[in-house]
């Protein structure tokens, strides 16, 4: 056998971070691949970055975002033990949008993504940063999602991959297309 491969999952369930497996299609597993997915988008996006200060930030996010889907992965019992997203790393989070603001500040109209290939992949990566967002919420909603850092914590996360669209356009000498004519 592959160590690649387990063939656990071949009769569409997977395990999770403690005892029990789940379908594939269950809330919980849809949860974790939009995180997934964010995290890959992310990835994209700092290898097309142009900043040295960008790359280092997104390393940074890269690694919460896998700690994070370690404690969506995990069962209720065992989610505290995977617990590392908190208040401090939120605030940093936070002190880099802030930062990001002051050398790029936002338009006031909604801007059309593909102004610059860095650009366009942060627009792709806060896309799909919202739609982890929204199922991390349903989650929260049902009780399964109990630390009250995640939501938020993606919520700044969308507002800083705009933020370094803006940044990396600017970067690349390009202007920002806005969404009216």
């Amino acid at each position: 056998m592959s160590p690649t491969y387990t063939r656990t999952g071949d009769d569409g369930s997977t395990g999770l971070l403690g005892e029990g497996r789940l379908p594939k299609y269950h809330p919980r597993i849809e949860t974790l691949g939009a995180l997934d997915e964010a995290s890959a988008a992310l990835g994209l996006a700092r290898a097309l970055s142009h900043s040295q200060q960008t790359i280092a930030i997104l390393k940074e996010i890269q690694r919460d975002l896998y700690a994070l889907m370690a404690e969506v992965a995990a069962t209720p019992e065992n989610a505290s033990r995977f617990r590392t997203l908190d208040r401090p790393r939120l605030e940093w989070l936070e002190s880099q949008a802030d930062t990001l603001e002051t050398q790029v500040p936002p338009p006031n109209e909604f801007i059309l993504p593909g102004d610059s290939l860095p650009g366009a992949a942060f627009s792709l990566a806060r896309t799909i940063v919202r739609r982890a967002e929204r199922r991390v919420a349903e989650l929260t909603s049902r009780g399964e999602v109990a630390n009250e850092v995640i939501l938020p914590y993606l919520n700044r996360l969308s507002s800083l991959c705009f933020l370094l669209e803006l940044y990396e356009n600017q970067a690349a000498g390009q202007e920002t297309s806005l969404a009216k004519k």
